[in-house]
């Protein structure tokens, strides 16, 4: 079994090498880098975006502050150079008219303020023309400091220098309304960089938004598949459904999880097949020594080999009818295996239902008036065409668990109507009913339910697989009916037009 077992993993080992050498890698190796890579591609847009709208921002804080600074600058300047322009006028002014030059002092201080302020302004970044008129005004004050100095002595002399200053004052205070000017072009420019930065984020924010939400829904789905893949597989292996092949894609972890779940597959087939193999020649083996014991059984109770005394009676009795049971348990398993080995086919013949549901009501007369039943017959004559051995082997196992599970007399009801497409059984009891654990399951091949009465064996628990396989063949199904209050309800739909076989 070891040596065996090794052999397969080596095999699977080997066909998934295969497909992975052939198979185009589209995916990462791994599921976590998948999933690193699908929010790494969804992030970088959203940092991107974050980083442009950094840089806009501080590019308009810098903007910002040089021009809050340029404007603090020119508008000191341009307060200090005319306070400065006054103070030197109003010192000449004091020593033409007191005739002392010892009052020139305020005069050179003004002076020298007044140039460091000039030197300060030129260096800021001005347009051409008040670049030119400050040099104007530097020149002109230039000028007139250089008179002040060589007629120092004679303060008398200082009317020209007073009346220069007057053009002075004008030219500052031109250079004023030009710095005014230029400061609200700065405002201007500034709000309007505002707006245009903005706009643009909220440009980005309007495309990017969209953008990352697409992204985020394919790899959403990019990621999900493989997962979903691997769900539906293990459901369909739940449900029993083998034959179909696992494929997974995705990273590389993935499909290898889907090799396997593959490898399962083929190992649980291979394992059904084996099953219903040995049910299959198990139940030929047993069929002939159960002939023999049928016959056998048959001689004793018919008084062949002489008469029976009523305890003998009474055991050929029991020998025959559970030789009866045993041959039913035996065609359910071959049956079974039938159907699960596909070999199964469909003789179709117009029959009448009403005649089927009559027979087996025959078959099961003995099982009925022990429990002393009532049943409802409510079905006219239908005729359609179906393999009239199958439907009848479907009735008959849903009329005999009507009987089993019904109570002392209790009641079932038979209804049977037909449309332009189909044809609806209904069997309803009043018995037990079917338990809540064991609705979805009551179709399972060797399922016994939990509600068994005490006076009632265990069967095989394949009649309704095999009713619902049958049913299947003919294209209808078979189906549990949600009721209230006590007993079950099963119905049986076959549709009229002829359906290609399934089985």
């Amino acid at each position: 079994m070891a040596t065996q077992t090794n052999t397969t993993t080596t095999e699977f080992s080997t066909e998934s090498n295969n497909l992975n050498l052939t198979k185009i890698k589209r995916y990462p190796k791994s599921f976590l880098k998948l999933i690193l890579f699908g929010f790494s591609l969804v992030g970088i847009p959203l940092i991107i975006a974050l980083i442009n709208s950094a840089m806009t921002i501080d590019n308009l804080a810098e903007q910002s502050r040089n021009t809050v600074y340029q404007a603090t600058q020119l508008t000191h300047g341009n307060r200090v150079l005319l306070d400065e322009s006054l103070a030197m006028e109003r010192s000449l002014r004091q020593a033409l008219i007191l005739s002392d030059s010892s009052l020139l002092e305020g005069y050179f201080h003004a002076h020298t303020k007044f140039e460091m302020t000039a030197e300060q302004l030129v260096e800021l970044t001005l347009p051409p023309e008040q670049q030119l008129l400050l040099e104007k005004i530097r020149l002109a004050e230039a000028i007139v400091y250089k008179d002040v100095l060589e007629v120092k002595d004679t303060p008398a002399s200082f009317d020209v220098q007073i009346e220069a200053f007057s053009h002075i004052l004008e030219s500052v205070q031109g250079f004023s309304v030009i710095g005014n000017k230029l400061i609200r072009q700065e405002v201007n420019e500034m709000l309007k960089m505002a707006s245009q930065a903005r706009t643009t984020v909220e440009r980005q924010l309007l495309a990017l938004i969209p953008f990352v939400i697409v992204l985020a829904v394919i790899f959403s789905i990019v990621i999900t598949r493989p997962i979903r893949q691997i769900d539906e597989a293990i459901y369909n292996m739940g449900q029993g459904q083998l034959s179909k092949p696992i494929q997974v894609g995705g990273p590389q972890s993935l499909e290898y999880l889907g090799n396997r779940l593959d490898w399962m597959r083929r190992r649980l087939l291979k394992l059904e097949e084996q099953k219903i193999q040995f049910l299959r020649h198990v139940s030929h083996e047993l069929k002939t020594p159960l002939t023999a014991i049928r016959e056998g059984a048959d001689l004793l109770a018919e008084g062949v080999t002489g008469n029976l005394t009523k305890q003998q009676q009474l055991i050929a009795d029991i020998l025959h009818s559970s030789s009866l049971q045993l041959q039913k348990r035996i065609e359910d398993l071959l049956s079974y295996s039938a159907i699960q080995a596909e070999k199964t086919a469909l003789v179709k013949q117009p029959v009448n239902l009403s005649e089927i549901l009559d027979h087996v009501l025959q078959n099961q007369n003995l099982s009925i008036m022990s429990k002393a039943l009532k049943i409802n017959r409510n079905y006219s004559d239908i005729i359609f065409e179906c393999d009239e051995d199958k439907i009848q082997t479907i009735l008959d196992n849903l009329l005999s668990n009507a009987v089993k599970f019904s109570s002392l007399k209790g009641s079932i009801d038979i209804n049977a109507t037909k449309d332009n497409e189909s044809i609806q059984v209904d069997i309803i009891d009043t018995g037990v009913g079917i338990h809540d654990t064991d609705k979805g399951k009551i179709f399972d091949p060797f399922y016994q339910g939990q509600f068994i009465p005490d006076t009632h064996v265990r069967g095989t628990g394949l009649g309704l697989s095999i009713a619902r396989e049958f049913a299947l063949a003919h294209g209808g199904n078979i189906t549990l009916v949600e009721q209230t209050g006590s007993g079950a309800h099963f119905r049986l739909i076959l549709p009229i037009s002829d359906l290609e076989e399934v089985i």
